[in-house]
């Protein structure tokens, strides 16, 4: 049976050093609203503005040498892209994003700021 609560800890020990711990907020207004406690996990104040750094890092950190060297290639028109590309620089791997050609213009940018090599391709009306 896996251990998820160890693969957790072990993906946050990880992280620990790289990711910025963000807030929990709540709003009574939303919570009265709802007549329930809602929080938000401010993942906006993220390292690239996303969630999709953690992931990224938490994976990209476990991989062997070789791996490392042969870079990673992904597809992602936003925030993956970008968390990728800034993963990659972080940890010395050469990324490769593959992006559509109708991406936002502000998501190739970061990406290729970050670092990655966007290779586009035309997307499908």
């Amino acid at each position: 049976m896996t251990d998820y609560f160890k693969l957790v800890t072990e993906a946050q020990k990880r992280l620990k050093v790289h990711a910025h711990v963000t807030p929990v907020v709540t709003s009574q207004t939303l919570n009265r609203m709802l007549d329930a406690d809602v929080f938000f996990k401010c993942e906006n104040f993220q390292r690239m503005g996303a969630f999709k750094f953690r992931g990224a890092f938490n994976a990209m950190s476990q991989l062997s040498e070789e791996q490392k060297k042969r870079g990673v290639i992904t597809h992602s028109s936003g925030n993956h892209a970008q968390a990728v590309a800034l993963v990659g620089r972080l940890l010395g791997i050469q990324t490769t994003v593959v992006m559509p050609d109708n991406a936002p213009a502000v998501k190739r940018k970061a990406t290729e700021q970050y670092g990655a090599t966007v290779i586009d391709y035309r997307a499908c009306a």
